[in-house]
């Protein structure tokens, strides 16, 4: 690795807490990778979820260790990865056979290949054969409705579905796709973040962007007792 510090050789079984030395004497720790870091340094195959969508996920299906996870659009793995590491059981779809295979590499340097299983093909044709139920449904596809409408299929009685969309017109097609499939707690929200700036002349929201990246909408599965 090259910095302005000098050249660093890092081993492959490098441990966490060496203390490894550049050419030029400067010294760096090894320490343990976090979310925060995976999500810089996992190999890109496309735009993925963004940590605070992924704090919303989180926080408004409650998912947790031990639960299981049915996603499609896998893409580089960032929500997996982030699941997995919470101890949650995830079963990812992506279609592209390469962005598969990277996102399998990517599962490995987060540690949790044994949380999270990767599996090329599109979740739309592999519905019939799955038979285990799910806490939680996440999408983000082209096709999120039509998944949508199959959710009673897919998920265990008070799960939940999270489809991820950029577009308000997808937003709005699960929504509907929700309600047909007598989904109960629909919500949508659009994910806005700004930073603040702080400096000599006062406080305020940064004017760089308005840190608009997508919608997500949330639906329950609360079938009646019959």
């Amino acid at each position: 690795m090259e910095s302005d510090l000098g050249i660093l050789e890092v081993p492959e079984d490098v441990t966490t807490g060496t203390t490894l030395e550049t050419h030029l004497g400067e010294a760096f720790e090894v320490r343990r990778l976090r979310g925060p870091d995976l999500f810089d340094h996992l190999e890109r195959t496309g735009a993925p979820m963004m940590p605070r969508d992924i704090g919303l996920v989180v926080g408004h299906t409650g998912v947790a260790s031990g639960d299981r996870t049915l996603d499609a659009g896998t893409g580089t793995g960032v929500l997996a990865a982030y699941l997995g590491r919470l101890g949650v059981e995830v079963t990812t779809y992506e279609r592209d056979p390469a962005f598969a295979e990277v996102a399998r590499e990517n599962m490995d340097l987060a540690g949790v290949t044994d949380h999270v299983d990767v599996r090329t093909g599109d979740l739309l044709e592999e519905i019939d054969d799955i038979e285990e139920s799910f806490d939680l449904l996440t999408l983000d596809t082209g096709d999120a409705p039509e998944v949508v409408e199959r959710a009673p299929e897919l998920l265990a009685p008070g799960g939940f579905v999270a489809a991820y969309t950029p577009f308000v017109e997808s937003a709005r097609a699960c929504v509907e796709a929700a309600r047909e499939a007598g989904l109960s707690e629909i919500e949508t929200l659009e994910t806005i973040q700004r930073r603040m700036d702080f400096d000599d002349r006062g406080s305020r929201p940064s004017t760089a962007g308005v840190g608009h990246t997508g919608y997500l909408c949330f639906a329950r599965f609360t079938p009646q007792l019959e």
